[in-house]
């Protein structure tokens, strides 16, 4: 039973779970997915603790850009991060003005409608000036959004939440067996244009990192539900994004 356990978490699926909000607005705080093992291949950090026991990487193929991955983010390489794949190796990324730019060219981006986010346990906006309220009078974030596409047709949404230095940056040139990561929520990751220093970000990550492609969400809560109050458990489920496909 153990055996098979270890057997299905190490090569087929595994589940991970959302602490943060760098991934806004497709990955939630409080949100728990599967994500595919046998995606990328195989590598040390497909194994319990990391254990060394498969040189390099086996059975490697390279992720797609528009990929949210997870992987053992440097320079520590000990703990899981979840980002979205924008630069593969050979590709010149570089931000300016909030706006990626690939190999010499601008990402395109169309503003949609804001991001609503209720407040929650687990959820609080990032600045006063993003508060608000629902039609019901309940407390929400707004957040400016927009659709980004990727050479190749990958499509999803973004946030930018005003001017930071991390809107404008150098060159940087992916090398080979790398990949070069962002957040979704661009104003609130600490992703591959910061260097990999614990704490502060990740640099420019090595694709014997990969631990699994972020798959399909099992479950997801606010945060309210507490212990000594069972209906609760069931109150802050966010029931509707069960079984979404990431």
């Amino acid at each position: 039973m153990v055996l098979g356990v270890v057997v299905l978490r190490s090569f087929i699926i595994s589940p991970f779970n959302i602490p943060s909000e760098s991934m806004l607005p497709r990955l939630l705080n409080g949100d728990y997915l599967f994500a595919s093992k046998w995606s990328y291949g195989y590598s040390k950090y497909s194994l319990p603790f990391s254990l060394p026991l498969i040189p390099g990487r086996i059975l490697a193929s390279q992720p797609d850009r528009g990929d949210v991955v997870i992987f053992k983010a440097p320079p520590g390489n000990d703990v899981d991060y979840i980002k979205r794949v924008i630069g593969l190796p050979g590709d010149e990324v570089q931000v300016k003005g909030g706006q990626v730019w690939l190999n010499g060219k601008a990402v395109p981006r169309v503003k949609q409608p804001d991001f609503v986010l209720p407040v929650t346990a687990n959820t609080h906006c990032y600045a006063p000036e993003f508060e608000g309220k629902d039609a019901a009078g309940d407390p929400v974030c707004n957040y400016p959004q927009f659709r980004e596409t990727l050479p190749g047709g990958k499509s999803y949404n973004v946030l930018d939440l005003g001017q930071t230095p991390q809107d404008d940056t150098g060159v940087y040139i992916v090398p080979e067996g790398h990949m070069f990561l962002m957040g979704d929520n661009r104003d609130n990751s600490l992703d591959s244009r910061f260097p990999a220093i614990e704490g502060q970000g990740i640099g420019i990550v090595p694709q014997d990192n990969l631990v699994g492609k972020a798959a399909v969400m099992m479950f997801s809560t606010n945060g309210g539900a507490e212990w000594l109050k069972p209906w609760t458990w069931f109150t802050a489920a966010r029931w509707s994004r069960i079984g979404s496909v990431i």
